[in-house]
């Protein structure tokens, strides 16, 4: 640095990561430093605003390893960000700037006041509080680099001088926010390996008929069995939801990731539903023979609607092949044994998934092995760091990959001085 020429960060993106990145910079800054937030959109966090259905699930009280375990792989890299910021320390954050959060089911935290924005004013608030000065319509084009080291970014054509540069400009997903992976490009263009990019977290295409006249049809409790090559490869307990295009909801969400890449290697991928997973397939026969000998005479349609939920009752029909008119105090056993397979094992071929527009989050990223996980620091680019959703990192839903961006973003603006 020049002499008399002020210490200068330069945070690009202000997401979840760059506003944390932001605000730990200009807290920790020395005197005469200063921090520059640029934002290439009308409003900083917009993608924060839409979270977790425009309610913000900031994180999850998970204990370290069952978190770091949501990641894959690749979580071993958040341990020494976790151990200095973790869910306590993000709540305590909030908390202490007055917006009180709750935890729900699945150890889920959110704003008490169920508003997402509320988490973006208490951030922005904190940002002007420091001093940050938040350029917005401010997208950087170029990062530049001499001798190895950082040394200014361009934004609308203008070249910014400064000593450290955060990079934190989000993944693709929900790219109306403004996350449209120019970070991608940017870490790319200075010799970082982007690890190949798909969505994730995201809703699944199937072109079975049947499940597209079952749209709008929510389901509580279902474990959802995935196959792949007709292997089972894989379970999970909880919601989904039909739609007209497929599958969405808390567990297909969940399970979407290993789908995209099995349907990208172009491997036959099939999900299996069972409609009663409190009963095991002797329980369940037991509980149609008192149906059928307590209601006998009445159509099959009103006996299975006390098994099934109304939209599912026609599938169910014509899937077993039941006629309407059969003799329900006198079925058949061998019809029986095909009702409880079906229910304990509906069978939906998924055929693709959603566009980043409905992708919670992007899978792949800039390689970990090209990251100091102890500052977040290149190995690159000498003053270079980067942080949050542009990171190879991608959890489950639950607050997971909220918590990471939050993480990362602090340790990379505790970093740079």
């Amino acid at each position: 640095m020049s002499p008399g020429r002020t210490l200068r960060t330069i945070v690009i993106g202000g997401g979840a990561a760059g506003l944390m990145a932001a605000g730990m910079a200009a807290q920790k800054a020395q005197r005469g430093s200063e921090v520059i937030l640029l934002e290439k959109m009308s409003q900083t966090g917009r993608k924060i605003g839409i979270s977790g259905k425009g309610r913000c699930n900031l994180t999850n009280i998970a204990v370290l390893d069952d978190f770091l375990g949501r990641f894959g792989k690749n979580g071993r890299f958040l341990r020494q960000c976790f151990q200095q910021f973790f869910s306590r320390e993000l709540i305590d954050f909030f908390e202490s700037r007055n917006l009180p959060l709750v935890t729900e089911r699945g150890g889920r935290v959110f704003p008490e006041s169920g508003r997402a924005l509320d988490v973006v004013k208490v951030l922005n608030d904190w940002l002007q509080a420091e001093r940050v000065m938040v350029k917005k319509t401010a997208p950087a084009s170029a990062i530049l680099v001499e001798q190895g080291r950082v040394n200014g970014v361009v934004c609308n054509g203008e070249r910014l001088a400064c000593d450290n540069v955060i990079l934190t400009t989000g993944g693709k997903s929900y790219p109306r926010t403004g996350s449209t992976g120019d970070g991608y490009s940017l870490a790319e263009s200075l010799g970082h390996t982007i690890v190949p990019l798909r969505p994730a977290l995201v809703p699944l295409v199937s072109h079975d008929k049947k499940v597209h006249r079952m749209a709008g049809l929510e389901l509580r409790n279902a474990a959802v069995r995935l196959y792949l090559d007709g292997k089972r490869k894989g379970q999970e307990f909880g919601e989904l939801s039909f739609t007209g295009f497929g599958l969405s909801g808390p567990v297909i969400l969940t399970l979407s990731s290993g789908i995209v890449d099995a349907l990208d290697a172009g491997r036959k991928v099939t999900l299996s539903l069972d409609l009663k997973p409190a009963l095991d397939e002797k329980k369940l026969d037991n509980r149609l023979i008192r149906d059928f000998s307590s209601r006998s005479g009445e159509p099959i349609d009103s006996i299975l609607r006390g098994l099934l939920p109304r939209q599912m009752v026609p599938i169910c029909l014509e899937s077993c092949d039941l006629p309407l008119d059969i003799e329900t105090g006198n079925f058949p056993a061998k019809m029986r044994k095909r009702l409880v397979q079906w229910l304990k094992d509906f069978r939906i071929d998924i055929s693709g998934y959603r566009s980043y527009d409905e992708a919670i989050i992007t899978a792949g990223g800039v390689s970990l092995k090209e990251i100091d996980p102890m500052t977040m620091e290149s190995k690159i680019v000498k003053g270079l760091f980067l942080a949050g959703e542009l990171l190879d990192l991608q959890a489950d839903t639950g607050g997971y990959n909220l918590q990471a961006a939050f993480s990362t973003g602090w340790l990379a603006g505790c970093s740079v001085y």
